[in-house]
């Protein structure tokens, strides 16, 4: 595979998705509804139909997995496990070399096969049955702590003994462009007798990276460190919205509710970890050291440079923020790990969302409630100033892989604040 390095589809070679890539996606075309969704895979410009593919004959080692592809999620392809996405990958990557198999560019049937992503529609890449978001960030555990206990330790006693997580809701988890509500809820001023219910008045985002659980686990029995990765399929751009004023009054004692429940969005497009393996790089040290069932060899990040892009109402895009995704405390494996290890058993398609990612670095924050300093440092994007999102405010989360020649990318993980609700 190393010397399929071009594809014949135009515009791939330039694009976030060449041929390296090849993420996985589900999508029907404009003119169809959502009954005719189906998974692909984004090549460049272009999208390939893998039911398509697989109908035609292309992908014969799937022959005996006839409804792999025939349905609205990628839940089955994920569930054959790593020796199917490896075997598919392959041939894939023949198909759509320069140097490859030409049979699908010589095909009569490309043209029902591959489509430009101006026809598409994406939707959700799977069945999401459950959602958790871990808070593994030191750098924003330890930001986010300086704000609300100046006076003592920014991280408490557990952080650096486990993956701190929660678990989210998976039915109000939506594919990127879909707009977010401002919501309604409970808040309390530090100087107010009561709370009250009102508007949200602190929106905010969070950079963050999600993936999907591939094959499940059996109820009861742990998934080890070493078996980790085999139950990761791919990874996607998180932004786990966040009303910080209902949360600072709702989250004691048992966490994040209505301040997260508003919405959750996810790039359309899963880059499977076989892509992302070039750019595979170590975990910060760990101190503590790691019980030994949390303990993963410190070579099992990503470096994937992330930004954070902001317009307001219908103004051009201005990149307010960066970070990357080695920064991460705590690795997918260990939050795998010590999300299974009481027995709890992964479903395929459940999304585990990294938590908020900040860096050591000036502007690498992960949230405005870092940046603006939880209001008390405004900011200017397009001229207007800024500490929390307004209405109509809009921000795109990007990623991407710098390789040697080419680029991995994620696609936009985009949303835009609609205003709140007259009245409740």
């Amino acid at each position: 595979m190393e010397s399929l390095t071009a594809s014949w589809v135009s515009g791939a070679d330039n694009s976030e998705f060449p041929i390296q890539n090849l993420p996985y996606g589900v999508f029907h075309l404009i003119n169809e509804d959502y009954t005719a969704s189906r998974p692909g895979v984004r090549i460049g410009n272009s999208v390939v139909d893998l039911k398509a593919l697989q109908q035609h004959g292309f992908l014969p080692h799937l022959d005996l997995q006839t409804n792999v592809f025939n349905q609205a999620s990628l839940n089955n392809f994920m569930a054959l496990g790593r020796k199917f996405w490896i075997e598919t990958r392959v041939v894939l990557t023949k198909l759509l070399s320069t140097r490859g198999d030409a049979s699908l560019k010589n095909s009569d049937q490309l043209k029902n096969i591959l489509f430009d992503v101006k026809e598409i529609v994406n939707l959700l890449p799977a069945r999401i049955g459950d959602y958790t978001d871990f808070y593994s960030s030191k750098e924003h555990a330890t930001n986010v702590g300086k704000l609300f206990r100046p006076d003592a330790e920014p991280l408490l006693p557990n952080w650096t003994w486990i993956p701190v997580g929660y678990h989210g809701r998976a039915s109000s988890v939506v594919i990127s462009g879909t707009p977010i509500r401002r919501p309604w809820g409970q808040t309390k001023a530090p100087t107010a007798q009561f709370p009250s219910f009102t508007k949200c008045a602190k929106l905010d985002f969070e950079l963050e990276m999600a993936f999907f659980v591939g094959p499940p686990s059996k109820f009861g029995d742990p998934i080890s460190i070493a078996q980790s990765e085999d139950h990761i399929f791919g990874m996607v751009l998180m932004n786990d919205w966040s009303a910080r004023d209902l949360q600072a009054w709702e989250y004691v004692p048992l966490g994040p509710f209505t301040a997260k429940n508003l919405g959750t969005t996810v790039s359309p497009w899963i880059v499977t970890l076989e892509a992302l393996e070039p750019f595979r790089t170590k975990t910060p040290l760990q101190t503590p050291e790691p019980f030994d069932y949390l303990k993963d060899g410190g070579n099992s990040s990503y470096d994937i440079q992330l930004e954070v892009w902001m317009s307001t109402s219908e103004n051009q895009l201005e990149k307010i923020l960066t970070s990357n995704f080695k920064y991460m405390y705590w690795s997918m494996r260990q939050q795998l790990t010590h999300h299974s290890i009481s027995g709890c058993n992964m479903a395929t398609g459940d999304l585990l969302g990294s938590g908020t990612i900040s860096g050591p670095g000036e502007l690498e924050y992960g949230s405005l409630l870092e940046y603006s300093l939880n209001g008390k440092r405004p900011f200017k994007v397009n001229g207007q100033e800024r500490s929390f999102l307004q209405d109509n405010d809009s921000i795109i989360l990007r990623g991407y892989c710098q390789g040697d020649g080419y680029k991995i990318g994620f696609g936009d993980c985009a949303g835009t604040i609609l205003p709140a609700h007259d009245k409740i």
